[in-house]
């Protein structure tokens, strides 16, 4: 892990402790959040599966007495906002604002000696003024940037959550521009190189023992110049239009699942690579089927014959019927299982249709069916009803 990790990263704030919060404590913490996290209890969750490793990164870190110790040295130094207070001068960036008394490499106990995370200040310098560092901290690029994430919900019928499937999507939002593509300039024309920077989009400077960057004035830091901007886009690169992608769904997605692709947000600018999509998945209730985790669930009605008898009971699947055996004294409420005929797994496998019996009792007889019920219950026992005749019987 490297320094600007360190200093991007609240490592308190993704465990959900206080910076003086104990080893238990941190523990105990982390411990919940991978145990609510982990991958195999959110399959198909990116987010949670991010949180997850955010977490582990989180706790490799402040469960080592000697990282912990370096961590807040380094967040401490750093968000002190002198750093901050230097960029913003006119003068540009003296050391000493940053360090108070260290007079940098080479002095004995000097800053330079010191280190964070394997990290020399060097290390530091070279990633805060190459625009790397965190948000606030130093010159960024405004050459080539990442385009936004964009949000979509779709609502999916019941049987393809379960099997999956590949549905197309359109959305309104930026694109790259048709009459260009994507580079600004006018058709018939390209952005030449950026002759101050030579195309880096970044100028050096020198400031006593140090060098930084800032973004280059002449091309804004992009690395090139349009001279002659297209006239559909006014040389940014991109429109906004309709695009239809073709989305898959794999099989098993859940309702209120978040499916992400990757790279298929709005593009980026002057050929920054593009956001990603996250699409929110809305699943469409089922006339006969239900869902518990990766089992499918059925209740199929019988009738007071087939319960006392016993029958065989064909049922749908999700594709083949199948016929599963009702044993003789079967009550209202049993549950039947056929194996592998529910929702696929990440691995391959399946989940199960656990088939709920119903037993129906007719509210109208014929006389015949009356006699025959009268003579049944002459000839069966009667209902355990023991205690609860022992506690009537109690009660007066």
């Amino acid at each position: 892990m490297s320094s600007k990790d360190w200093l991007e990263k609240d490592f308190y704030a993704v465990l959900g402790v206080s910076k003086s919060a104990s080893a238990d404590e941190i523990k105990k913490s982390y411990r919940k959040l991978a145990r609510e996290l982990h991958p195999d209890r959110n399959p198909g969750n990116q987010e949670a599966e991010d949180k997850f490793k955010a977490a582990s990164e989180a706790y490799d870190v402040l469960s080592d007495e000697k990282k912990r110790k370096e961590y807040d040295e380094m967040r401490s130094l750093f968000g002190s906002g002198a750093f901050r207070r230097g960029a913003r001068s006119g003068g540009g960036f003296d050391p000493s604002d940053l360090f108070g008394g260290f007079t940098g490499p080479g002095g004995g106990g000097s800053a330079g000696d010191r280190r964070f995370g394997g990290a020399g200040f060097s290390d530091i310098f070279s990633s805060i003024f190459s625009g790397g560092g965190p948000s606030g901290a130093g010159p960024r690029r405004s050459g080539p940037q990442r385009g936004r994430d964009v949000e979509a919900e779709v609502t999916l019928d019941f049987v393809h959550a379960v099997q999956g499937t590949t549905l197309p999507l359109t959305l309104r939002s930026p694109g790259v521009c048709d009459t260009c593509h994507g580079n600004g300039a006018k058709p018939g024309t390209v952005p030449r190189t950026c002759p101050q920077c030579a195309g880096t989009g970044l100028i050096s400077r020198n400031q006593g023992s140090f060098s930084f960057s800032e973004p280059c004035r002449e091309c804004q830091g992009a690395g090139s110049i349009v001279d002659q901007k297209c006239p559909e886009c006014r040389g940014t690169g991109g429109v906004t239009k309709n695009r239809t992608i073709n989305v898959r769904f794999p099989a098993g997605v859940g309702d209120g699942q978040r499916i992400r692709l990757s790279g298929r947000g709005e593009p980026g600018e002057r050929g920054g690579p593009a956001g990603d999509l996250y699409v929110q998945v809305k699943v469409r209730p089922d006339d006969l089927f239900g869902r518990s985790g990766d089992d499918l669930t059925l209740t199929v009605p019988i009738t007071m014959a087939e319960a006392v008898l016993g029958t065989d009971l064909r049922v749908p699947t999700m594709d083949t019927p199948v016929t599963l055996r009702v044993p003789p004294g079967t009550p209202s409420g049993r549950k039947l299982r056929a194996r592998g005929k529910g929702v696929q797994r990440r691995n391959g496998e399946a989940g199960d249709l656990i088939v709920t019996v119903d037993v129906q009792v007719p509210a109208q007889v014929s006389d015949e069916a009356r006699d025959a019920l009268e003579q049944f219950a002459k000839l069966t026992p009667a209902a355990g009803r023991d205690r609860i005749e022992a506690r009537l019987r109690r009660l007066g």
